[in-house]
């Protein structure tokens, strides 16, 4: 795709879900990741969209992503949930990956908010708990910018010192506590999946200072921040990494589990934007 062409899929996009939503401009976006579709937030006035029906999305082929984008209204702000999220090994390119936040921020996005499950590389972050992400190392072997730059998406080298918003992630940390909810705090390990870690290469994460690692947030958090959004992510534990005591890796036990973690996580998320 060209980048052209890649810039006219996000503006129809963006123009698709203003017919739908008059007068939407999203201030807070949040993606929902593996079994927290039932995390939505109440939104006044909301109104729901399937990602089959906006130009240019991709679907969602992953059991537990809804696929459904939900916008409203939520402590006078406007709100917008993407209720799942598209993956590189799902074999999306990743400006397809791209092309939702990319929309958001057309629209007048200002602030991300970014979920998902992930295995623990901690002892004390155990499943159910909540880890707020500090940063991330990328073992992908995808950037999400690589070819497609357009001046107004931002920085073609953008810095990403500080790509996860130190005062964000303490509004998560307080929201969690609030909750009761236990939370610690670490880095992301990004990998290409769908094949859950070695216990060798979990071993090597620990060594580079990983806490956690998943398959997705590294490529939605890059974009955002090459486009200028307040960032931050806070993940829940689905499972122990492989290698480490308590390790079960199966796909529907994190469901299973996303479904009990949903209604804790919908509560912090009313506690985090009221305290924007």
């Amino acid at each position: 795709m060209e980048v052209k062409t890649y810039v006219g899929s996000i503006r129809r996009a963006a123009d698709f879900v203003r017919s739908r939503a008059s007068g939407f401009k999203p201030e807070v976006a949040i993606i929902l990741g593996s079994g927290l579709s039932k995390a939505v937030p109440p939104l006044a006035g909301a109104e729901t969209i399937p990602y089959s029906e906006i130009p240019g999305f991709p679907r969602t082929t992953v059991t537990g992503h809804e696929g459904k984008l939900i916008v409203g209204e939520y402590n006078r702000r406007q709100i917008a949930v993407m209720q799942g999220r598209f993956h590189y090994y799902e074999g999306h390119s990743m400006e397809s990956i791209a092309l939702p936040i990319r929309m958001l921020e057309y629209m007048g996005l200002k602030t991300l908010l970014i979920t998902s499950a992930v295995g623990s590389m901690n002892p004390k972050a155990k499943p159910g708990h909540f880890v707020a992400i500090t940063d991330h190392i990328n073992f992908m072997g995808r950037n999400p910018l690589r070819a497609f730059h357009e001046e107004e998406f931002g920085e073609m080298f953008p810095d990403l010192s500080a790509a996860y918003d130190a005062k964000l992630r303490d509004l998560t940390i307080k929201a969690s506590r609030k909750n009761k909810i236990p939370v610690h705090e670490g880095v992301y390990v990004a990998t290409g999946g769908p094949s859950y870690e070695t216990p060798a290469e979990i071993r090597a994460y620990r060594m580079l200072g990983g806490a956690v690692v998943g398959m997705s947030v590294v490529p939605e958090v890059i974009v955002a921040r090459q486009m200028g959004l307040r960032t931050a992510a806070l993940v829940w534990v689905a499972n122990m990494a492989s290698g480490m005591k308590g390790a079960t890796l199966s796909h529907p036990d994190v469901l299973a589990l996303g479904a009990k973690v949903s209604a804790d996580l919908s509560s912090v998320l009313q506690d985090f934007i009221k305290a924007l």
